[in-house]
C-alpha cells in the first residue's frame, strides 16, 4: 500500500515530463507512449480484474464526527436535510445547500438489490430543493432556514449572476430572479438551456461556474455511459464542460473526453479552470485513477477512447488513434474509484498557510473495488495556481468497518464559507459538516 501511495503520488510530476512531447507531425511519439506506461506506476488494464465493494451506510453514532488534523474543530453546521449534494455560497454570505440524489428506474433497484449495492445508491425520490442556510453572526449555526426553491429535477450546481439565480437540473439550465436577501423563490424560472438527462452510476450531475466578469457560464455534463458501452452516437453534448452566455446562447465544448467531471473551481490568482473527473470503471482495482486537472480551452482528455494520455483503453482498442494521441494528461490523480465530486480552492484567511490557496476534493467514495477508497475529504497544496505537493487526507473517519464495508457517511460537495470555514456535504447522513480553525 505505501508503495502505491507513493506511486499515485508521483504520477503528476511523471506525467509532467511526458505530457505534450510530439513529433514533427504534431502526433504523440509512441516511445513517448512507452515510456510514460513504463513510468508512471500504473497496472496493465485487466478488463477480467474487476472487484465490487459496495459500501453501507450505518449513519454517524451521537459521539462520533469526522476527523480533521489537529488545529480544527469540526462540528455539524446542519442536519436532516435529505441528500445534501453541493454548496453554494452566495456573494452575500447565504450558504445554498442542493438535495438530490439518483433516482433509479425499478428494474435498477432489483438488480441493486441483488447485487448488494448500498441503501444510499437507491435512495429513491430526489428531494428536488435548493435551501437556503443564513449563519450572519458567523456562530457555526444557522439562525435561519429555509426551502429556497422547489419542484427541481435531480438539481447540482447554483449560481449567483447579478439579479439572476441559476439552477442546473440534470435536464437543464434554469433562470429564476434573484434579489439577495430574500429567503425564498416563487417565481416560475425560466428554462434556457436543455440538456442530456440522466446518466450512467450518478452521471446526472450538472455542475455551474461563471467566469470572473461573469460573461461565460460552464456546464459541466458527465458521459452517459462507462465507456461508450451504448454508442458514441448517445454521448453527443456529454463528457464535457460546456460553454455558454449567461442567457443560454452560445454554446459550445470548452474541453472534452472528461468522462465525469463535476466539481468545477478557478485555482486562484490564475484565470485557470479546474475540474475534479470521475474516471471509468472495470479495469482493475488501480484503474483508472480519478483526477483533478486543469482544463485547456479546446483541450481532449481522453474518454472513451484512452486515459491517463495515452493509455489506450482495451475495449475502445484502436478505433480513434488521432484523439487518442492529443489526449492530455491530467495534473493531480486523486486515487482509484475514489468517486472525486466536490472540488474548492481555499480563498479564506483562517487556515494555516500550508492551506492557503490549496484544493479540497470531497471524495465520495468508491464500489468498483475489492477494498474501500475515498470517503474522505483530499487535500492537495497549491503554489502560484499551481500543485506543489502530493496529495494528503484532511478530514477522515468516514468509514466505520473497513472489511464490512460500513461506512458512517460519503462527503460529496465542499464549499469556503465568508468566515473562513469549510462545509462539507455529506448526503448520505442528511448532514452538512463543519470545519473551523482553532
Amino acid at each position: 500500500m505505501k508503495k502505491l501511495l507513493l506511486l499515485i503520488a508521483a504520477l503528476p510530476l511523471v506525467f509532467a515530463c511526458n505530457s505534450g512531447k510530439t513529433d514533427e507531425t504534431g502526433t504523440a511519439t509512441d516511445s513517448i507512449q512507452t515510456d510514460t506506461m513504463a513510468q508512471s506506476g500504473l497496472p496493465e488494464p485487466d478488463t477480467n480484474a474487476s472487484k465490487n465493494k459496495f459500501s453501507k451506510v450505518i449513519g454517524w453514532p451521537a459521539d462520533k464526527a469526522p476527523i480533521a488534523p489537529e488545529g480544527f474543530t469540526v462540528t455539524k453546521f446542519a442536519t436532516d436535510y435529505k441528500s445534501p449534494r453541493n454548496i453554494y455560497v452566495a456573494p452575500n454570505g447565504d450558504i445554498f445547500v442542493v438535495l438530490s440524489n439518483s433516482e433509479r428506474s425499478a428494474k435498477e433497484k432489483i438488480i441493486n438489490a441483488i447485487t448488494g449495492k448500498a441503501k444510499a445508491e437507491v435512495a429513491g425520490e430526489s428531494a428536488n430543493t435548493v435551501v437556503l442556510l443564513r449563519d450572519a453572526d458567523n456562530d457555526g449555526k444557522p439562525e435561519l432556514q429555509s426551502n429556497y426553491i422547489t419542484g427541481l429535477n435531480q438539481p447540482y450546481g447554483v449560481l449567483i449572476i447579478g439579479n439572476s439565480f441559476y439552477v442546473a437540473n440534470t435536464d437543464g439550465l434554469m433562470k429564476y430572479p434573484y434579489k439577495s436577501g430574500d429567503t425564498k423563490i416563487t417565481a416560475a424560472g425560466t428554462k434556457i438551456l436543455s440538456l442530456p438527462a440522466g446518466g450512467y452510476n450518478n452521471h446526472w450531475t450538472r455542475n455551474l461556474i461563471a467566469n470572473a466578469d461573469n460573461s461565460k457560464i460552464y456546464v459541466s455534463v458527465g458521459s452517459g455511459s462507462n465507456v461508450g458501452e451504448n454508442g458514441m452516437e448517445y454521448e453527443a453534448r456529454r463528457a464535457n464542460i460546456l460553454e455558454i452566455n449567461p442567457d443560454g446562447t452560445g454554446e459550445t465544448v470548452y474541453a472534452s473526453g472528461l468522462r465525469n467531471p463535476v466539481g468545477m473551481a478557478w485555482a486562484p490568482g490564475t484565470n485557470t479552470l479546474w475540474t475534479a473527473v470521475n474516471e471509468r470503471d472495470g479495469l482493475g482495482d488501480e484503474l483508472v485513477p480519478d483526477y483533478i486537472t486543469s482544463v485547456q480551452k479546446g483541450g481532449f482528455y481522453g474518454w472513451p477512447y484512452s486515459y491517463y494520455g495515452q493509455h489506450e483503453d482495451p475495449r475502445m482498442k484502436g478505433l480513434k488513434p488521432e484523439l487518442v494521441a492529443k489526449a492530455i494528461v491530467p495534473d493531480v490523480p486523486v486515487g482509484a474509484h475514489t468517486a472525486s465530486l466536490g472540488l474548492a480552492f481555499y480563498t479564506g484567511s483562517k487556515f494555516p498557510q500550508k492551506y492557503q490557496n490549496g484544493a479540497f476534493i470531497g471524495q465520495h467514495g468508491s464500489w468498483n473495488r475489492s477494498a474501500l477508497s475515498g470517503y474522505k475529504v483530499a487535500f492537495v497544496p497549491f503554489k502560484d495556481g499551481k500543485p506543489s505537493g502530493p496529495l494528503q487526507d484532511f478530514l477522515t473517519g468516514f468509514i466505520a468497518d473497513p472489511e464490512k464495508g460500513e461506512v458512517y457517511g460519503r462527503p460529496v460537495g465542499v464549499a469556503v464559507t465568508s468566515d473562513g470555514a469549510i462545509l462539507v456535504a455529506d448526503d448520505v447522513s442528511n448532514t452538512i459538516w463543519r470545519i473551523a480553525a482553532n
